[in-house]
């Protein structure tokens, strides 16, 4: 049993964040070698933005044991290829059985990818675009701990995103999306004290540069 709440002490003797279970070897390895590590990679995050959509309504373990058949499905994730599906894509799209067969998030993920590529003429990056809502110290959580980022569903910054993004075109990039992708992506450090993968994931942010507008 953990001697802090909202850790979770696996057979390895590591403590890790709650939300990952202490059985699910798919899940431990996401949370240990992915989740909250810093990326500037645009497929990695193109991909992770349309993956978050997916997820709207359904568990994120049910995405990530889709994953492999969704990077199939989606040349990669490569939003240049992406924005080149037709609606006959999108009929066979809903007859693969894996990945989530839902018309709206599969049209949206073709209309991402287009809006993906006017990002990246525009700014010279996805990353440099997503970057920039990397909050500010003084913008998070004084403590992180279990009772303040379990509950911690949105913020400011991630509505801002939300609406930005929108306004760009993008769909399926509400607010909780938006900051369950800053999570991921380390944008921000939301593991929580204790947690056997927070200070890496510092140090990987403390090792990166900031890609430039």
């Amino acid at each position: 049993m953990a001697e802090v709440k909202g850790l979770l002490t696996g057979t390895d003797q590591k403590t890790r964040c709650w939300w990952c279970g202490e059985d699910d070897e798919l899940y431990r390895n996401y949370h240990d070698n992915e989740w909250g590590y810093p990326i500037t990679d645009d497929i990695r995050l193109f991909e992770k933005i349309c993956l978050e959509g997916f997820q709207s309504g359904l568990s994120w373990i049910t995405i990530l044991r889709k994953r492999e058949g969704f990077r199939k499905a989606f040349e990669g994730f490569d939003f240049h290829k992406v924005a080149t599906f037709t609606d006959d894509d999108i009929e066979r799209l809903l007859q693969d059985e894996g990945i989530v067969r839902h018309r709206g998030k599969i049209s949206a993920t073709i209309n991402n990818a287009a809006r993906a590529i006017e990002m990246q003429e525009e700014y010279g990056s996805l990353a440099a675009w997503f970057w920039q809502y990397e909050p500010a110290s003084s913008q998070r959580p004084a403590v992180c701990d279990y009772e303040t980022l379990s509950q911690l569903g949105q913020t400011e910054i991630s509505l801002q995103m939300s609406k930005d993004l929108k306004k760009r075109g993008w769909k399926f990039v509400g607010p909780t999306t938006c900051y369950a992708f800053m999570q991921a992506m380390g944008l921000v450090n939301d593991h929580i004290e204790g947690c056997n993968i927070r200070q890496a994931c510092l140090e990987a942010r403390l090792h990166m540069t900031i890609p430039e507008l």
